[in-house]
């Protein structure tokens, strides 16, 4: 039996008049990767960030491991945090520190572990997305996608039940766009339990277990991506993923 991880219910969300979610539910098993797309401003970005409770949701239920989160109290929100990784489409790394610096931060202040053992497990992960060599340098001194690399390392070094990556390759350089989506592939190919909102078409073919298409805050359609590129039974759907494929291409950037 497949072990649901993560179950999303009713989830709506508004900022001010606008209601950006509308009703979104979908289930996640351990090792799923689910693949979100839709047009900018359907609330994509939203849900992840509902789901990690950065924008707590107005209405419905979010359960991590038949728990629900919805309704912690402020004091619980952290320790949820350190279970369901965030991986942003800007890097959010503090610039005054050293790659290696991002990634042990969070062991040391967050999961209190002691200098020797955060920065051991840091380089741990930075060799896993291969970027070992780069341990010393600050953000400035790196690419685009050697940044989205420690930002990877960064949510991989808290050990997470999920990770949940925003749009994670679209601030980057064409050509660096396929070493972020190979570290991506290794880790869906160890297990790696993902949401991805992003518009890599050769990604979501070659990775996804399920593709969810969004449109103006509801799920329109979802489905295997086979199914989905070449099956789509909404109109919408099939204009968008035509559009997309187009756009962006459909080589999976190896």
């Amino acid at each position: 039996m497949e072990e649901n991880l993560l179950i999303i219910e009713n989830i709506e969300k508004a900022f001010g008049s606008q209601k950006v979610l509308d009703g979104v539910s979908f289930k996640l098993n351990k090792g799923d990767v689910k693949v979100i797309v839709g047009p900018s401003g359907t609330g994509k970005s939203t849900l992840l960030r509902c789901i990690n409770l950065l924008n707590p949701p107005d209405k419905g239920r979010i359960y991590l491991q038949n728990t629900e989160i919805t309704q912690l109290p402020h004091s619980k929100i952290p320790s949820i945090r350190q279970k369901i990784g965030m991986v942003f489409q800007h890097f959010a790394l503090f610039n005054h520190l050293s790659a290696i610096d991002n990634v042990a931060l969070g062991l040391i202040k967050v999961k209190k572990m002691n200098k020797t053992d955060a920065y051991e497990k840091a380089m741990f992960e930075l060799k896993r997305v291969g970027l070992d060599q780069h341990k010393d340098k600050y953000p400035a001194q790196l690419s685009g996608g050697q940044k989205q690399r420690v930002g990877i390392a960064r949510a991989l070094a808290m050990d997470p039940l999920l990770i949940l990556f925003d749009e994670p390759t679209s601030a980057l350089d064409p050509e660096l766009i396929g070493e972020v989506l190979q570290v991506m592939q290794n880790l869906a190919k160890e297990g790696m339990t993902m949401i991805c909102v992003t518009h890599e078409m050769g990604f979501a073919k070659s990775v996804a277990n399920e593709v969810i298409f969004m449109e103006k805050g509801k799920i329109v359609e979802q489905g295997p991506p086979l199914k989905l590129f070449t099956e789509a039974t909404h109109p919408r759907t099939r204009e968008f993923l035509s559009k997309i494929s187009e756009l962006y291409g459909e080589s999976e950037k190896k």
